[in-house]
């Protein structure tokens, strides 16, 4: 990959990752960028805004709205030396083509015994804050977290919007690439070349802090800074570690935050049964136990589908949810509430009556 030695200042998070798209169409003649209305619309959310014009419909084109038909479409073009950028609309039309994902795309260098790597990406707009209705607001990444053979990453800064893009489509190995919708238009400087942010399998602190780390990714992020300023108001010092890659997962950068702070909350917007923050906080009771002074809580969406645009606002965490989550650390100054939240409800046990109908037994 040739890397562009000079960025502009003041890119929102889709003009970044419309140049890192027009830079490595303009560098490697083997990538190419399609899915739906990508060609010259320029996507629904205009990221690939202007590429056909530039680099013509061999380049970046429109496909049916066939997402199986899509990713398939990838995986053969990988296979024979391409490196195709492809666009999953919304997060919840790529369920289509999961099947396509988990069982082609994701085995194919361990099928094949490292014969066949596929360097593909696959771009997934994905979480909330925009108001969308069902089906266009969704928190997948578990979903591709969990499938061995895939790299998932998600950018919380033009920055590392621009770059880990970059490194994705340069990646000889499929990369999910989950955007934050809501952060589309949040702008910021993308670092030149020299002073270009790691690449995929590291983390990012935002923020050092000594009291408490927060440990979030993608649209989170921004939650995340928010508590800790409001934080640092009341006198309290929290830290932010940004993952910017789930897989690979930078476990040096997380725990050594955690093992400095001894405490740890972890923010996500998808539900929280079984999600990444589940793995993230299992992953540092693990490996910091000795270090902590309380638990490792979570906050993250509720465990119900994803809600209308009028009860957005009451689903998605905010910086208010994290505070509280803060308070329930044990520390020194606060009430010991920190099983109040968590304790189980009582056992009820249920007795089959007469014609089928149950009654509480006491």
């Amino acid at each position: 990959m040739t890397e562009t030695t000079t960025r502009k200042t003041g890119m929102t998070m889709a003009q970044a990752l419309n140049a890192a798209l027009r830079d490595a169409l303009r560098e490697d003649e083997r990538v190419l960028v399609f899915g739906e209305d990508v060609g010259p619309l320029g996507g629904v959310f205009r990221i690939t805004d202007g590429l056909t014009a530039e680099f013509g419909e061999d380049r970046c084109f429109d496909t049916p709205l066939a997402e199986a038909g899509i990713v398939g479409l990838a995986v053969g073009m990988a296979m024979g030396g391409f490196r195709p950028v492809v666009e999953m609309q919304f997060d919840a039309f790529a369920y289509p083509a999961f099947e396509q994902i988990a069982s082609h795309v994701a085995k194919m260098r361990n099928r094949t015994r490292g014969l066949l790597p596929l360097p593909m990406v696959i771009r997934i707009p994905y979480a909330g804050g925009v108001g969308g209705v069902e089906h266009h607001s969704d928190s997948s990444e578990a979903y591709y977290a969990h499938t061995p053979g895939l790299k998932v990453v998600t950018p919380a800064t033009p920055d590392d919007a621009y770059w880990l893009l970059r490194d994705a489509v340069a990646d000889p190995d499929p990369v999910v690439f989950m955007e934050p919708k809501r952060l589309y238009w949040s702008s910021g400087e993308v670092s030149p070349a020299d002073r270009r942010t790691a690449g995929i399998g590291r983390a990012a602190v935002r923020r050092a802090g000594t009291d408490a780390t927060l440990v979030a990714y993608g649209p989170s992020v921004s939650v995340a800074l928010e508590a800790a300023e409001a934080a640092e108001r009341e006198g309290r010092s929290l830290e932010v570690v940004d993952l910017r890659s789930i897989v690979p997962f930078d476990d040096e950068t997380v725990m050594a935050s955690v093992r400095k702070t001894g405490r740890c909350v972890v923010i996500q917007e998808a539900q929280g049964f079984a999600g990444v923050g589940a793995e993230i906080a299992a992953r540092v009771q693990e490996r910091c136990f000795h270090s902590l002074a309380a638990p490792v809580l979570r906050v993250s969406g509720f465990d119900i589908p994803y809600p209308p645009p009028k009860l957005e606002r009451s689903h998605l965490p905010d910086a208010d949810r994290v505070l509280d989550a803060v308070d329930r650390l044990q520390f020194d100054d606060a009430p010991d509430t920190r099983y109040l939240a968590q304790a189980e409800p009582p056992v009820v046990e249920a007795r089959l009556l007469p014609g089928g109908a149950m009654r509480e037994a006491s």
